[in-house]
């Protein structure tokens, strides 16, 4: 029945069906956030140089040539006083994260994007920008060739322009410079953080622990955070308690959702979606409006000039639908779905018929348009 739910859906533009026969287990790891092992942005401001002809006009970004003078004045060029107005630099936003644990000298990659009129950023190079964190101290430096992630081409009469050439890549284009001070071997306590709070899977997730060091060692603080005391798990260090229990399986439990996007036609849905005991009918009505004028013009030789007059048919046509059908309480919603596939109900019409189900107080889920 899946496999056919699926065809049908597929040729209705796209109708996707999830559905598990049972739960399975997830590692810790992959649902939790360990409070303190966390990533910093970076952000900088800089200047790509070498680009052929595709750079920032001057007289609409002044701020490329104030960053520029003040690049040649470091470099020991006098440009006080002179008018320079070269089309093969572009001023850019220089952006990273970085990693949690991420050592001095260590390299991390960088996106580069275009802040004024420039028109791509291919084959240019990024002159050494320093990368700031929101405490405003420099923890890396970039520099490097420019990765545009696409193709400009222009002649005189047409431009063609596939992808965004004025945002790039440099792999491996900033190195650390300052490390965040973060003394994880000292913690006596490492919180875990769930990433979809849920008092269940918290409970689980304490279960497993415990289960695993041989005493009580975690406790769920509420739905979305579970402690671990450190020193109650045997281990040598922080380090070793995380390895020990990163990779325990647990089953998490997850809240009855559909998400629905008009804009395709998807519908997206959980095993555990229930509909309560509802009838359904559905119909379409067509308006059809024509405009049909006739020229009106006067006889041969006569006084007089041509007349348009209007000429309107108005209809309105009932398309077939759905009929007066009852849905029996405790049915799936993959059930539903599959019986208004055999009618042959497109997707759009779909969801129309289950934001109704839940405006209706019947669908027992959390229903998401996007």
């Amino acid at each position: 029945m899946i496999t056919r739910l699926l065809g049908l859906c597929l040729a209705f533009t796209l109708c996707l069906l999830t559905q598990s026969a049972a739960a399975q287990s997830v590692r810790i790891k992959d649902l939790v956030e360990f409070d303190g092992v966390r990533s910093n942005d970076l952000v900088g401001y800089g200047l790509v140089v070498g680009l052929n002809g595709t750079g920032d006009g001057l007289r609409n970004a002044p701020f490329t040539e104030e960053i520029m003078q003040n690049i040649l004045e470091r470099l020991g060029v006098n440009v006080t006083g002179e008018q320079f107005r070269p089309r093969n630099v572009a001023a850019v936003f220089v952006t990273s994260r970085l990693p949690p644990f991420g050592r001095a000298g260590s390299q991390i990659d960088v996106t580069v994007s275009a802040i004024g009129d420039a028109s791509s950023l291919l084959g240019g190079t990024l002159i050494m920008t320093p990368l700031n964190a929101a405490d405003g101290q420099i923890y890396a430096v970039a520099q490097g060739t420019v990765i545009a992630g696409g193709v400009n081409a222009e002649g005189d009469g047409a431009r063609v322009v596939q992808g965004v050439p004025t945002s790039g890549m440099i792999p491996a284009g900033a190195r650390i410079e300052r490390e965040v001070e973060f003394a994880f071997a000292d913690l006596s306590t490492l919180r875990l953080a769930l990433r979809e709070p849920d008092f269940t899977t918290a409970a689980r997730i304490e279960a497993a622990i415990n289960r695993r060091v041989g005493r009580r060692a975690a406790e769920m603080l509420d739905a979305g955070t579970v402690s671990v005391n450190l020193q109650q798990t045997g281990t040598g260090s922080p380090a070793q308690a995380v390895v020990a229990i990163e990779n325990l399986p647990v089953e998490p439990e997850r809240r009855a959702r559909v998400v629905v996007d008009q804009r395709s036609g998807t519908i997206v849905m959980g095993e555990d979606v229930r509909i309560s005991r509802v009838a359904v009918s559905q119909g379409n009505l067509t308006l059809r409006i024509e405009e049909t004028p006739i020229a009106v013009q006067p006889n041969p030789f006569a006084e007089g000039e041509t007349v348009i007059v209007p000429r309107t048919g108005a209809d309105i046509v009932e398309e077939p639908g759905i009929g007066l059908a009852e849905v029996p309480g405790g049915t799936s919603l993959s059930e539903v779905i599959a019986g208004l596939n055999a009618l042959g109900v497109s997707p759009r019409d779909m969801i129309d018929i289950l934001k109704s189900i839940k405006a209706a107080g019947a669908l027992h889920a959390d229903f998401l348009v996007m």
